[in-house]
């Protein structure tokens, strides 16, 4: 019939991936969201929806809250402590199993209609591997809009992959694509660079994310400052070119300059400024210095956590519809 979107193939499975971190005041709006999306999913498109919460080392009820108020089928995979969303993504891709996987925030900012769009389009298009919704921004303010533009121009400088701008973790891929990204084993997670870097047809889907119904975001200014470099460190080379360049600028300026006081002393007998220019030189060069030692400290310590070959993230148990599984103490995820 006209208007009707298209079915996928029969008995087809969508994975709904979901981390939370103290979402116990918004748990119950978020699992009637997830009912509400189910009932839609299962109509328009004919496909079981099974639900995958990820608690990443919650400090209040949440993952209690959750196993009350879920319903269908559904399982909560508890983290040992803290690993930071990025991690928590990855342990729900790990749990997953689906013919298809979405992967939205618990704090209700990602919508039904634009889940619903997403998985619409991939359905249409079989030749789409990802679909994924890019904030549109409207309230950002210009010089926060600005950074960001800065930000991804220098990431995606020098790159085989462009990662889009202002394209987070709320997207729905095939489950082919989400084991592929599930062999990407970073213990120091950039998510936008890691799902750009896997390639795969994609396709972008402007949306505005809905007012939180609860809480204040986790994500602060220094939090985000930490994760911009985290991208760098993971993804670029940029840092330490400009720095590199820099100082050979600094190198040039210092080559003009003495050149200029050479001249000076020897056809107009101009006495040579001894301690202003000094000071001056060594406050450049020792600033330019700590810089790059500092920039290089944090291109190391990426290696380092790399090399020490831990488990990305720990499962303390999962809690499942029906029934609890609880993996022997030390459990890896490698």
């Amino acid at each position: 019939m006209p208007g009707l979107s298209p079915m996928a193939e029969p008995h087809q499975t969508l994975d709904i991936v979901a981390p939370f971190f103290n979402e116990a005041q918004s748990a119950a709006a978020f699992a009637a969201l997830l009912d509400q999306l189910e009932k839609a999913v299962s109509r328009r498109f004919g496909m079981t929806v099974h639900k995958i919460l990820i608690d990443d080392g919650s400090r209040d009820d949440s993952a209690e809250r959750f196993a009350q108020v879920l319903s269908g089928s559904w399982e909560i995979v508890r983290l040992s402590r803290n690993f930071g969303k990025e991690v928590a993504v990855l342990a729900g891709l790990d749990q997953s199993r689906g013919d298809m996987v979405l992967i939205m925030d618990s704090d209700l900012q990602h919508s039904m209609d634009i889940s619903l769009r997403m998985i619409t389009e991939l359905v249409e298009d079989p030749g789409i591997d990802v679909v994924y919704a890019q904030n549109d921004r409207r309230e950002a303010s210009w010089r926060r809009s600005q950074m960001a533009r800065l930000f991804y121009s220098l990431i995606n400088s020098s790159q085989r992959f462009d990662i889009p701008e202002n394209a987070g973790d709320f997207r729905v891929m095939r489950g082919t694509v989400a084991r592929a990204l599930t062999s990407l084993r970073d213990k120091r997670r950039f998510n936008k660079g890691l799902f750009a870097w896997a390639g795969f047809h994609q396709k972008a889907i402007p949306y505005s994310p809905e007012d939180r119904v609860s809480g204040t975001s986790k994500w602060s200014r220094l939090n985000l400052i930490a994760f911009s470099l985290e991208g760098f460190t993971s993804f670029s080379v940029i840092p330490l070119r400009l720095i590199s360049l820099s100082g050979l600028l600094a190198a040039l300026a210092g080559a003009i300059y003495g050149a200029k006081v050479f001249f000076e002393v020897l056809f107009y007998g101009i006495a040579v400024p001894g301690y202003p220019s000094l000071l001056v030189a060594v406050v450049l060069l020792g600033g330019l210095n700590l810089t790059l030692l500092g920039l290089i400290g944090e291109y190391v310590w990426v290696t380092l956590s790399e090399s020490k070959d831990r488990p990305v993230y720990i499962v303390r148990d999962v809690v499942r519809s029906g029934a609890s599984d609880k993996p022997a103490p030390g459990t890896r995820r490698t």
